[in-house]
């Protein structure tokens, strides 16, 4: 269903919008993003791409450490030694 703007709504996320007219709006779709949350764009009724305000998109991408401080924190840092035995019901993948 579309609403008189022509932006598509649904009783559990009003914050949906075809294509066409996302790209009419772009500049409301920005704002609604930065006030509102995500703001979800569809083509031919699916879900195509999402907009969201750079301040969401930093925080849900910050990478709380490296892969170093990853395996420093490893519950198995200090297993004097780690043996892992290899399944001898089949080859190694790749081999043949």
């Amino acid at each position: 269903m579309t609403n008189v703007t022509g932006r598509a709504t649904t009783s559990a996320d009003a914050d949906t919008w075809t294509v066409a007219t996302a790209k009419a709006h772009f500049s409301a779709v920005l704002a609604r993003a930065r006030t509102h949350g995500p703001q979800l764009i569809t083509r031919n009724g699916q879900a195509a791409a999402v907009i969201v305000a750079t301040e969401e998109w930093e925080r849900k991408t910050r990478r709380s450490g490296s892969l170093a401080d990853f395996f420093a924190a490893s519950p198995l840092r200090g297993v004097p030694e780690l043996v892992l035995d290899r399944r001898q019901d089949r080859p190694p993948e790749g081999v043949v």
